[in-house]
């Protein structure tokens, strides 16, 4: 009987079968958390607390797990969506009291970085990219190209600052200055983040915080990684030859599952295809421009 159950079969029966025919396998979840965060569009789902809250629950509620293993492949994005999933891991470990380790692949950065920092343990491939502790804003100006099609920009508001920034109109300094107090303020709460996740393993490069990033090569000698490797064989080192690294996957429906988006997606799509995909360029491209900042 042990030879001839399938591996999904012997999982499932575990918990009743006799001890001598009990798989006792160490068990590592894996959760993986990939793309821009909190950018996606239609047809590509943002890297965010919600798409990723039921693989974590999933992972951490694991009965028997070693520990849980987080692989990041991330540029960055939105720092509120990635200090949200930060705090989540956190919460979980602290609540089930297992450590957490983190594997980057291409990138670790910005965002994808304050992540890897609720982990216990950060291992990065030599070629990957960590760091880029700092806070970026962009966007378009389109007032003049507006001005050259002869194109009245009317807006109105109840609230001075309600329209601050607005591309289609002349950049004004003080809202300039507004926002970059809102990112001193976001970028001191990543600082502390690390330093407090880090601690003195962190060396004392000049440039750690500057929004600079590194190899993960270079990234082990500032301390902003503890190792260097992958997740199968430093799963296998920790733990032998026979774990199991059993991916954690996000709940769907049959109908997401056999069209690739949900019911309301497809609504959405069917009425108003072109602006949907207007939508989808756009975020395309800023998903892009994360990416070719490391050179991606």
């Amino acid at each position: 009987m042990n030879a001839t159950l399938s591996t999904s079969l012997r999982r499932a029966l575990n918990p009743i079968l006799p001890a001598r025919l009990k798989d006792e396998r160490p068990v590592v979840p894996v959760v993986r958390l990939a793309g821009a965060i909190g950018v996606g569009g239609p047809l590509r789902p943002a890297l965010t607390l919600a798409s990723v809250a039921g693989p974590l629950e999933k992972a951490f509620a694991t009965k028997g797990a070693k520990e849980i293993a987080l692989v990041i492949n991330s540029p960055g994005g939105s720092a509120a969506q990635a200090h949200l999933i930060y705090q989540r891991i956190r919460q979980l470990a602290k609540q089930h009291d297992i450590g957490v380790a983190a594997f980057v692949e291409d990138a670790a950065a910005s965002g994808g970085y304050m992540i890897a920092c609720a982990a216990d343990e950060i291992v990065a491939d030599p070629a990957s990219i960590v760091g880029s502790i700092g806070v970026v804003s962009s966007g378009f100006g389109f007032d003049r190209a507006i001005e050259r099609l002869s194109i009245d920009r009317r807006l109105y508001t109840s609230g001075e600052n309600k329209a601050i920034l607005d591309p289609f109109s002349p950049e004004k300094a003080e809202d300039v200055e507004r926002l970059k107090e809102i990112q001193r303020e976001v970028h001191e709460l990543f600082i502390a983040l690390v330093k407090e996740r880090r601690g003195k393993a962190l060396g004392d490069d000049p440039d750690l915080f500057t929004g600079a990033f590194w190899t993960g090569q270079s990234g082990l000698g500032l301390g902003l990684v503890d190792r260097l490797g992958d997740i199968r064989s430093t799963m296998r080192e920790r733990w032998g030859d026979k774990v199991e690294l059993r991916l954690m996957t996000p709940k769907t429906s049959l109908l997401k599952r056999l069209t690739g988006r949900g019911a309301s997606d497809g609504v959405g799509v069917s009425l108003s295809a072109a602006s949907g995909l207007a939508e989808e360029a756009l975020d395309a491209l800023e998903r892009r421009a994360l990416w070719a900042r490391f050179g991606l």
